[in-house]
């Protein structure tokens, strides 16, 4: 029976640990150097095999600390909006947040026709890094209409998300959303501690209560740790 080739032989051996769960998520793996003094063999080949396993989302590197098993990726119901505290610590994972921007605004152009308002109104911003355990999954940067929301920059949005905060005061009636794949812009991809040449998953949404519109969001997502279905479900 031919033999593997050597890369292919070093993607199975790290498979089988991570199957076997010899190496759980979380685990760091041997450096790239350990890995070739291991087999044999070039930087070129180990590098191939992690980099055909960091494709598949079996592994995730993180630049200057080392190559980890990944997480079980997290997953959202494309369909509906759900609080994604709640979806983390469903799936057993502990949630917390990180606040990087609370503020009110003047609109802009753009930020005004995504939010319904009058060019140079005032609205409320707010940028929070959502995290499953240690890992970020979301960035989101929301825009609010003050008009509906006037006490969003009050909330402690390290013991609630703006979802559950809208959604208890703003009921939704309706929803608006599309999903692209894009190269995140370098800040979005320091937050969500991305390789460049790992694919982000950016969902737009707009939110109505009682048929007005209350907020706009921008939900960035790390394409290897995080997916999208076609289940039914309340992110705002």
């Amino acid at each position: 029976m031919q033999k593997l080739p050597r890369f292919q032989q070093i993607k199975t051996y790290i498979e089988e640990r991570i199957a076997s769960k010899t190496w759980p998520a979380g685990h760091k793996v041997p450096t790239e150097a350990e890995l070739c003094e291991q087999f044999g063999v070039s930087r070129m080949t180990v590098n191939k095999a992690i980099r055909d396993l960091t494709n598949q989302g079996l592994l995730e590197r993180t630049p200057r600390i080392g190559t980890f098993v990944c997480h079980r990726k997290a997953e959202s119901p494309l369909m509906d909006i759900r609080n994604i505290a709640e979806e983390v610590t469903s799936r057993g994972q502990q949630y917390h947040s990180e606040i990087v921007i609370l503020e009110a605004q003047t609109a802009s152009e753009e930020v005004a026709v995504r939010l319904g308002v009058m060019t140079h109104a005032e609205i409320f911003y707010s940028e929070i890094v959502h995290y499953a355990d240690s890992l970020p999954i979301q960035v989101e940067q929301r825009w609010v209409n003050p008009k509906y929301a006037p006490n969003y920059l009050s909330q402690d949005y390290s013991h609630l998300t703006p979802n559950q905060y809208l959604s208890e005061n703003c009921p939704l009636s309706a929803v608006e959303h599309t999903v692209e794949a894009i190269v995140a812009p370098a800040a979005i991809a320091s937050l969500l501690k991305m390789e460049k040449t790992v694919p982000c998953l950016l969902l737009h949404r707009r939110t109505w209560s009682q048929d007005n519109l209350i907020s706009a969001a921008l939900l960035y997502h790390p394409g290897n740790r995080y997916k999208l279905s076609a289940l039914t479900s309340t992110e705002r």
